[in-house]
């Protein structure tokens, strides 16, 4: 150890804090967080200054890259060479900024994140707008400090008359912070900012029908606004960002056309993604992907399978790629060196803060400069008007200071003055150029006085701040990229599909499809119906449901299983067509089958999933309620909804509210009505109790109604086609368990019952045969008679054909097709299938009164 010199013991932990800390805070204040008056970060205020001071304006030559970035370098950014190419880069690329600071000559990279060249290669100068957030910095507008070796000036911040910190947003990682601020319009930034001007105490919301959101380079759509809101008011809050998209035909298939991505969104890093989950059979009805984009825009072609469905491919894209990615706003930058978190109304005021300080330092360097022309002029106006004793004095002078000295003391000069009168040109004792000296100074000291007024008057300064604003945004300003979507947020793609009514076939063999109501007609009583499905030989349809698009869908399977999906996700088919099998739809066992299904509203909403109970009846007569709150939370391989006994197999689920009444219809021809209030609430794994008492081993239930509307009438069709209506009351209420009542005479012609409905005059009956043909007919032409007897004709049926189901759905008001020709316009009316609170209550159809 050398002389005089000592150890100093420090505490390693003591060192490893206090080193950190100033290592993190180094990063803090000149490194990650951009400034809330300029918008900028050390690095980019430095490249902008660096070429200001090159000279490399947006009217001069481009110059090379490696120029610019080692002007910088040498002379204030002590870091790496990259770190500044980079920036210089980023500020030269539309897909990066809003507003580019930097015009690029050469390959500067691209949206599918190629590298730009290298910065020999490249070259560049600013854009008009960097001229104009460097405007007046000559002016003593900002501080200079000292740059890293002491030897040269370089500002803290630029005068800015450019609001770009809300313009161009910045995005940055310090220590144990970070920042994200998203880009927004220009001419709205500037209205926002005028609007603040004139009120200091506007509102947010206020300041929001100025500013709507922001606005990405890339546009796109930002969907939903309650994140914007939140970030707007707080400083943070999340942006959801969509594609833009539009469906095509593209070589006679149906394609999803992409034109505008999220922002920051890597175009062949989403598209290569997209492929892997494509093969991985993760998103399904896209055959190919192709990336046409070239230098008129962007355009990627998502060709989709022949029976894909566009918004539903969509859909899936949105929820598994990036083609919608979420921007999150958390607005921090520095105030006075210090982090802080900002809404838009403090990003606003300091920035205005900030030009005003501008103005004022503008202002007072403009006067000073004024004053000391103006004295330099009362000095040569005082030399021309004794011009004659002014020249003598000079010529008896020895010298150019000895003159200096005797003009001031004849004169009273100053020492300025005298310089500027010893220093004249000849041609300046001519009568024009003294008539200048006298325009000139008049004209300054108006100019001096103009200049003190603004100086004494705050409001003048205001109105030079948004005058120079409006003109930024005369220059600059331009129509919004990216569209808002205020319905968007979490709502689904259901948006875009109409909410109309459907009907939902599902065949003996497991196929379905959904069919708009409209393509099915009325018949009169006794016609032969036409042909509704082109189902295979030994296939037939078994069930008929009408819901409409945007309803849940619950499926129960005959083991007790309950699945989930939504009406518009069932593909959709005409009325001929076979359909989808839905094992492919949902995860259902091979030995299983569907055989009940309720439509239900939003089964987030909990105060309808707690008011409202599935009620279940197996063939064996077992009846069991649980509420709906239990069948909110799907999963993809199903929910128990019901222990089924050995031998056992579920038969129907029903929406209720609770205070409904249950009918349970046999094959035998006798049915039991009870009080739902009889069968209390059970869990999902429970199996019920008893709701009717069989005849004999052979005899099973065939069908449950709940009754809501009390004027109803208890519709029964048996296999042969025959089928009646009685009134409600003929059904005494008993206690659940019992054996029942006769509700039709089962002969050998009638054929056992197949089917119970509740029906009203205002219902139509779809009949189904098992091969295939569909009837429409009116309840009204039904008579009312009594439970006991065998009823009349509603089908004729052929040979050995019977009937497979039967469902209720609206009358129509408007048109009844007599003769059931294929071809004829749509019949059905809006009001199709609707109910008392505009649910569908019932597995195939709904309560059917008229609201």
């Amino acid at each position: 150890m050398a002389e005089g010199e000592k150890i100093i013991p420090i505490n390693i932990e003591d060192e490893m804090k206090s080193a950190y800390i100033d290592y993190s805070m180094s990063v803090i204040v000149s490194r990650a967080l951009p400034d809330v008056r300029d918008g900028l970060k050390p690095v980019h205020r430095r490249v902008l200054y660096g070429m200001h001071e090159l000279g490399v304006r947006s009217n001069s030559a481009h110059k090379k890259s490696a120029r610019i970035v080692g002007e910088v370098l040498g002379k204030y950014h002590p870091h790496g060479d990259t770190s500044v190419y980079d920036s210089m880069v980023r500020m030269a690329q539309e897909w990066s900024l809003r507003y580019m600071l930097v015009d690029g000559q050469g390959n500067f990279g691209s949206i599918d994140g190629d590298s730009p060249a290298a910065m020999r290669y490249t070259e560049a100068r600013m854009r008009k707008i960097a001229d104009d957030m460097l405007a007046d910095i000559e002016k003593d507008t900002v501080d200079h400090q000292l740059n890293f070796d002491d030897s040269l000036k370089e500002p803290t911040v630029l005068p800015a008359r450019i609001p770009n910190l809300l313009v161009n947003g910045a995005s940055g990682i310090a220590v144990g912070m970070a920042t994200n601020m998203p880009p927004h319009n220009l001419s709205e930034v500037v209205d926002g900012t005028v609007a603040y001007i004139d009120n200091k105490d506007i509102e947010i919301d206020e300041l929001i029908t100025h500013i709507k959101a922001p606005d990405f380079p890339t546009g796109g759509i930002i969907y939903g606004y309650d994140g914007v809101r939140e970030a707007f008011k707080t400083g943070r809050g999340r942006v959801v960002m969509r594609a833009k998209a539009t469906f095509e035909e593209v070589q006679g298939r149906e394609s999803i056309v992409v034109t505008e991505i999220p922002y920051q969104v890597n175009k062949a890093d989403m598209i290569k993604k997209t492929a892997d989950l494509i093969n991985d059979k993760k998103i399904e009805g896209i055959s190919t992907i192709r990336d046409e984009s070239d230098r008129n825009g962007m355009r990627i072609v998502y060709i989709l399978k022949r029976d894909a469905i566009p918004n539903i491919v969509l859909n899936t894209l949105f929820k598994y790629t990036a083609l919608q990615t979420s921007f999150s706003v958390n607005n921090i930058a520095l105030v006075n060196g210090r982090p802080q978190l900002l809404n838009v109304k403090e990003m606003i005021h300091y920035f205005v803060e900030h030009r005003h300080e501008v103005v004022v330092r503008r202002t007072k360097f403009e006067l000073k400069k004024a004053e000391d022309r103006a004295h330099i002029l009362e000095g040569l106006i005082i030399a021309s008007d004794n011009i004659d004793e002014v020249i003598a004095i000079i010529r008896g002078s020895s010298n150019a200071d000895e003159a200096r000295e005797n003009l001031i003391k004849r004169f009273e000069l100053s020492e300025i003055q005298a310089k500027a009168i010893v220093e004249m040109r000849l041609r300046q004792l001519t009568g024009l150029e003294q008539d200048k000296l006298r325009a000139e100074y008049d004209e300054i000291i108006k100019t001096i006085a103009d200049l003190k007024d603004i100086l004494a008057n705050e409001e003048r300064r205001m109105q030079i701040i948004k005058d120079e604003l409006l003109e930024v945004k005369e220059k600059y300003g331009d129509e919004r990229r990216s569209e808002i979507n205020f319905a968007g947020g979490d709502l689904s793609i259901e948006d875009m599909i109409p909410d109309e009514q459907v009907v939902i076939t599902i065949s003996h063999a497991g196929y379905i499809k959904r069919t708009p109501l409209s393509e099915y007609k009325t018949q009169n009583r006794g016609g032969v119906g036409q042909k509704a499905s082109s189902t295979r030989n030994e296939d037939f349809l078994e069930h008929l449901f009408v819901g409409t698009n945007h309803q849940y869908m619950l499926f129960f399977t005959q083991k007790g299983k309950c699945f989930w999906m939504r009406v518009y996700e069932i593909p959709e088919g005409s009325k001929t067509s076979k359909g989808r099998a839905i094992q492919n739809l949902i995860n259902i066992e091979q030995d299983d089958k569907v055989m009940a299904f309720i439509c239900t509203q939003d089964l987030k909403d909990e105060e309808y999933v707690n008011s409202h109970y599935v009620i279940m009846a197996t063939k064996k007569g077992t009846v069991k309620k649980t509420s709906l709150e239990q069948y909110s939370r799907p999963r993809l391989n199903g929910i128990n909804a019901i222990g089924i006994k050995e031998g056992d197999e579920l038969l129907e689920a029903k929406l209720t509210t609770g205070t409904s009444q249950i009918f349970l219809g046999l094959k035998s021809g006798k049915a039991i009505r009870f009080e739902e209030s009889k069968t209390r609430p059970m869990g999902r794994n429970a199996s019920g109790v008893r709701g009717i008492t069989l005849a004999d081993d052979n005899d099973e239930v065939v069908g449950m109604v709940s009754v809501h509307n009390f004027d109803d009438d208890i519709l029964v069709v048996s296999e042969k086609g025959y089928g009646k209506r009685s009134s409600l009351e003929d059904y005494r209420i008993t206690n659940r368990g019992g054996k029942g009542v006769k509700t039709i005479s089962v002969t050998d012609k009638t054929g056992g019952l197949v089917a119970i409905k509740n029906v009203t005059d205002s219902d139509d009956l779809m009949i189904i045969n098992k091969s295939g043909i569909a009837i429409r007919m009116g309840v009204e032409d039904l008579r009312v008679m009594g439970r006991a007897t065998q009823g009349v004709r509603l089908i004729n049926i052929k040979g050995k054909d019977s009937i497979a189901a039967v469902a209720k759905v609206m009358k129509d008001e408007d048109a009844v097709d007599e003769e059931g020709l294929e071809g004829e316009a749509p019949d059905t009316a809006e009001g199709d299938a609707s109910t008392e609170d505009g649910t569908a209550l019932d597995n195939d159809t709904t309560e059917s009164t008229e609201e």
